[in-house]
């Protein structure tokens, strides 16, 4: 399923819901800890945990940007920026797991949104996977086809007349 995408004051929110049969302790360190991180998100890195703290993500041309941690709750929240973004996840333990909501909050959607999305999508999917004990047979493969279909839902929502929220 696609991320519910809703129009707000301030932009836009697309919020993706997964449910795993592993505890939100084990989905936190999926989220937290850098060697577990790396595994479903090799660009990205925890640098110090809290609010005020930042996140690091690893440019494939050596450089790399510092993200700054808007809201933490150690075990269940943590948002930071993402450019001109946030991403938060939020966890909620259950007596069979954890339920884990994603959120991008987007200043606008751009050409680039379907790409960041369908990369969310697939880290997501990543993220389940690995807890599972398995390995995605191909992100690539995954990520471009959740790209041409959020490529397709974006443009199908810009040419609804009066659309501003959409999921499929």
């Amino acid at each position: 399923m696609l991320a519910v995408v809703e129009q707000t004051n301030t932009g836009y929110t697309a919020t993706m819901k997964r449910d795993f049969k592993h505890s939100a302790e084990e989905v936190w360190a999926m989220l937290t800890v850098n060697d577990k991180l790396s595994r479903w998100f090799p660009e990205l890195r925890a640098m110090e945990l809290k609010q005020g703290g930042t996140m690091r993500f690893q440019m494939q041309d050596g450089t790399s940007m510092n993200m700054d941690i808007v809201d933490y709750a150690e075990g269940s929240l943590l948002e930071f920026t993402w450019d001109k973004d946030l991403v938060r996840f939020e966890l909620y333990g259950r007596e069979a797991g954890c339920h884990l909501i994603f959120v991008e909050k987007l200043d606008k959607i751009t050409d680039h949104t379907p790409k960041d999305l369908a990369g969310w999508h697939v880290c997501l999917d990543v993220i389940g996977t690995l807890l599972d004990g398995g390995q995605l047979e191909s992100r690539e493969k995954e990520w471009r086809m959740w790209f041409q279909r959020y490529t397709q839902f974006f443009y199908s929502m810009q040419n609804e007349p009066g659309a501003n929220s959409k999921s499929s």
